[in-house]
């Protein structure tokens, strides 16, 4: 009966500035119709009732001076509470110690269902791109509410309990999304694994986070190949004594061997209710953990908990996208990442949105597979990597401009702070330069995007290539190499956040001084990113790139992004990498792996010699590199990120100590490029 009780206290509230109906009066709504309204002073549409009518620059103010205030307006106007919070937070980023919303209780998947099921049940949810386009498939919140409870009941069924860890091991699609919200909607905590990650990687992770059941299908299908899911599945499982059960889906018609940890997932689901009571969380309880890479080479668990981190993502997905109601959201993130948990998952399903969940690849069948599914799925917003954007550019324009772009709002960018070249393609090209483009800056620890162009007043600048503004409640600090904060701007230093945000990860799973140690010890008092950043004049912030990627050549530091952005700008060098090496004289100097474009009809000499008087007339003579090696791929993961670890080893001559690459998207990316530097030194050595 208690969870009934709680069941029917959820209020119906507005999400994105749609007005609702009176519903009956069990249910309590705290939203004011007059939130949508437009005003020329105040960003719309508001946030909540009550900080409506201010513009950005107040409600940033508000957001970082009066936190308590601004937090718990809109905490308790945007998401649907079983039992309202006493405390809007409780933090000490000295000890590493971060909690919001205390004492409240509510569910995620009640919040990203529910709430929309009920009020517009046949709003579509989920489009699924499949890997062969014009095969989408449309499931509605309805449709998705109920697939999500009968998944919920199945782990239920099989002894899944509030609190045990689930992973997840599929391709993007709705029973992957719906198994998050399955284990949300019971309490369990869900971990997703990239699916294309090696067997001994999965293992790793399931054996950190001790999970009790793995959530899998028979086979992926990405960019026309197949992906033998369950095979990797049975191999990790083998070496992993916590899991009890396997789940199986299908989502081709090939049979695998099933074992006896093994359950047929779409057979358990019909024997199981399409109704689950939704479990009341304490908002600090646990909702994911998700791996990351760490500088010791063993991945880490992130841990993201209920209501700051479900608000912040909500939050950023409607106000940095300029998200509206009937708007089709594209990000074409994998769910095997953060972005995907937030940017295809989590933020705009609480925002009551139609999410794009994209299978396939930017070139399959070919290089406008993007811009065809932008043109038949009628895209407002347009989120996707760097590193795909630079991969398009090497074909010829027409690959775009031969599908109608005109539905496109908003463009992002996220992954990796966007070079110069890839911007203006990407702006001018794909958006005809009438689009918005948001670099957003964030990390997996962050939770949502903490740094963009926009939110921002109306008709206001963005710069290209910069992430320019911090996100309410986000607080830059920029410190200086003897931990000093660097005041005034035109500086440059390491990126801090000096305010804890609703967002931000709680812990390293099983390893709270790790996470101590890592994010809040380098500076006391302030969260370290790693990355460095450039405060402008005018107050705007520009990425540098990680602070492990800054060379020191004769007493210069420098950031690597900005050499790779100086070469980036060559007609023909779609992509590099550039990482730093010892020197007996210099301490450092700079190594660069250039890729040429296809049709590149000039001879990699002159190429090189052009990007030498590139990086001396954009920086300075000192930081042009002293090695460049011309190769066909860069080595780069699964998400996108080069791995310039592996580089750096390369240039080293330490390939015998090159660590984990199980991570990479095509580990043989590796050999090609430890022999194409052999050959490099060879040529080298006879010169």
């Amino acid at each position: 009966m208690a969870a009934r009780t709680a069941t029917l206290l959820y209020p119906l509230l507005g999400r994105a500035g749609a007005p609702l109906r009176r519903r009956p009066h069990r249910w309590r709504t705290w939203f004011s119709p007059q939130s949508c309204s437009r005003s020329l002073a105040g960003i719309t549409p508001a946030l909540s009732p009550q900080l409506a009518g201010r513009s950005y620059p107040e409600l940033y103010a508000l957001s970082v001076e009066e936190p308590e205030l601004f937090w718990g307006s809109v905490a308790r106007d945007r998401l649907a509470w079983s039992s309202d919070f006493q405390q809007v937070s409780d933090c000490d980023l000295t000890a590493g110690r971060v909690s919001w919303f205390r004492g409240g209780k509510l569910n995620v998947s009640v919040n990203c269902l529910d709430v929309h099921a009920a009020k517009d049940p046949d709003r579509v949810a989920l489009i699924w791109e499949k890997d062969e386009p014009g095969t989408e498939e449309r499931v509605t919140y309805r449709e998705l509410l109920e697939m999500t409870c009968r998944i919920a009941n199945t782990l239920k069924s099989l002894g899944v309990q509030k609190g045990d860890r689930v992973a997840i091991y599929m391709p993007v699609s709705p029973i992957a999304v719906a198994t998050m919200l399955g284990c949300a909607r019971i309490g369990a905590v869900h971990t997703v694994v990239f699916a294309g990650f090696s067997s001994e990687a999965l293992a790793g992770r399931i054996q950190d986070a001790q999970c009790k059941v793995v959530v899998t299908c028979n086979q992926g299908v990405r960019g026309g190949r197949l992906i033998n899911l369950k095979a990797t599945v049975d191999s990790a499982v083998k070496n992993c004594p916590t899991v009890e059960h396997v789940l199986v889906a299908q989502r081709t018609n090939h049979s695998v061997p099933m074992g006896k940890l093994d359950t047929p997932l779409e057979e358990a689901m019909a024997r199981e209710s399409s109704e689950c009571a939704p479990e009341p969380m304490d908002s600090e309880e646990m909702l994911f953990m998700l791996y990351t890479s760490g500088s010791t080479g063993k991945p880490k668990g992130i841990v993201h908990t209920q209501a700051g981190y479900l608000l912040y993502a909500s939050l950023t997905h409607q106000y940095v996208f300029d998200y509206s109601p009937g708007d089709v959201y594209g990000c074409v993130a994998d769910i095997g990442w953060i972005t995907g948990h937030s940017y295809v998952v989590y933020g705009p399903l609480c925002n009551g949105a139609t999410t794009v969940l994209f299978e396939s690849t930017p070139v399959y069948p070919d290089p406008g597979r993007y811009w065809e599914m932008v043109e038949r799925l009628r895209i407002n917003q347009f989120y996707g990597a760097p590193t795909a954007i630079r991969l398009l550019l090497k074909y010829e324009e027409s690959w775009v401009k031969k599908y109608d772009r005109s539905s496109l709002k908003t463009l992002g960018s996220v992954g990796e702070p966007i070079n110069h070249e890839a911007w203006e393609w990407f702006h001018n090209v794909v958006g005809d330069g009438r689009c918005p483009l948001v670099d957003t800056w964030w990390q997996t620890e962050t939770g949502g995007v903490c740094i963009a162009p926009r939110p921002a007043e109306e008709g206001a600048e963005i710069r290209p290539a910069m992430a320019m503004r911090p996100f309410f409640g986000i607080q830059p600090a920029l410190m200086g190499e003897k931990g000093q904060m660097l005041t005034g701007n035109d500086v440059t230093g390491a990126l801090c956040i000096s305010k804890p945000w609703p967002g931000m990860a709680k812990t390293i799973f099983g390893d709270h001084q790790r996470f101590v140690d890592a994010y809040f010890k380098p500076y006391p008092g302030h969260y370290f990113t790693g990355d460095g950043a450039y405060r402008t004049e005018d107050g705007y912030y520009q990425i540098t790139g990680r602070m492990d990627d800054v060379i020191n050549i004769s007493g210069h530091r420098l950031g690597t992004a900005e050499i790779e952005d100086a070469l980036d700008e060559h007609p023909n060098v779609p992509e590099t990498a550039v990482v730093g090496i010892s020197h007996d004289i210099k301490g450092e100097v700079a190594f660069a792996f250039v890729v040429l474009k296809d049709n590149t009809t000039e001879n990699q000499e002159t190429v090189i010699e052009d990007l030498r008087h590139l990086v001396a007339t954009k920086i300075a003579k000192y930081a042009v590199p002293d090695h460049f090696l011309v190769v066909k791929r860069l080595p780069k993961t699964r998400s996108g990120k080069i791995m310039r670890r592996i580089l750096r080893k390369v240039a080293m001559q330490q390939t015998e100590s090159l660590g984990d690459i199980s991570t990479l998207d095509d580990p043989s990316v590796v050999t090609e490029v430890i022999q194409a530097h052999e050959r490099y030194r060879s040529r080298s050595a006879k010169g």
